[in-house]
């Protein structure tokens, strides 16, 4: 399996963890519905990482991948007034990864970072492992000290 800078950090830092490989599906229509699937595990394990746009700068929210991002409380975590979706390109370039590989982990810059609260209900949570098919399973308790993240409320049920 080729290392990424999310490998990288875990294997540095002695954190106990598994990865796992699977074909990725360029049709899929959602990475995390796809990882779940492949990894024949719950989707609410399975945990997105978005990049948004806070004030100027860029945060990392980590969410279920049966959710949405509720940006408000993104915003209410971090201490701001209002929270967007980062553009594409600039989620890719602060980060290192191509969208739909974004690990949480790694990243080219180091951004404030808020996790769901839900993670803290696993005992292992899956996360990308910086690209497209690569999903690492590791202690949410290791995930939030490992990107300085805090626990929040941050997913809502999607509005279809």
């Amino acid at each position: 399996m080729a290392a990424t800078p999310a490998v990288d950090v875990l294997v540095r830092s002695g954190t106990n963890y598994r990865l796992y490989e699977y074909t990725h599906d360029p049709a899929a229509s959602s990475f995390g519905q796809e990882a779940a699937e492949a990894l024949g595990t719950e989707p609410g394990r399975v945990f997105k990482t978005l990049i948004s746009a806070i004030d100027g700068r860029l945060a990392v929210a980590v969410v279920p991948v049966t959710a949405e991002l509720d940006l408000k409380a993104m915003a209410a975590a971090l201490g701001v007034k209002k929270a967007a979706m980062a553009e594409p390109a600039a989620a890719a370039r602060a980060t290192g990864y191509v969208v739909g590989g974004i690990s949480p982990l790694g990243q080219k810059r180091s951004l404030p970072t808020v996790v769901d609260e839900s993670a803290s209900g696993w005992p292992t949570v899956f996360v990308s492992g910086g690209r497209r098919g690569l999903e690492i399973e590791l202690d949410p308790v290791d995930l939030v000290t490992l990107t300085g993240a805090t626990l929040a409320p941050l997913a809502r049920t999607p509005t279809r």
